[in-house]
């Protein structure tokens, strides 16, 4: 966690409580972003998920065209 320094300035504009409050209002922003950043477990998962569909892929376009072929006449 880090820590948050409010000028005094803005504590005096803002009073003790006002800057307690703000400083609760960017800790909670800060751990709600973090909860959505991507772990290298995602990052592996998602990997191997391309592979397995890139592959797919490749072997369906490679039917499709030998049907294609076939039926234009070119493969025989």
């Amino acid at each position: 966690m880090s820590v948050i320094a409010i000028p005094e300035v803005l504590r005096k504009k803002l009073g003790d409580d006002g800057a307690e409050a703000l400083i609760k209002i960017i800790n909670e922003a800060d751990s709600s972003s973090r909860k959505d950043l991507t772990t290298k477990a995602d990052l592996e998962s998602a990997k191997s998920d391309i592979i397995k569909w890139v592959a797919a892929m490749l072997v369906a376009q490679a039917g499709l065209m030998a049907v294609l072929f076939r039926l234009l006449g070119l493969l025989k």
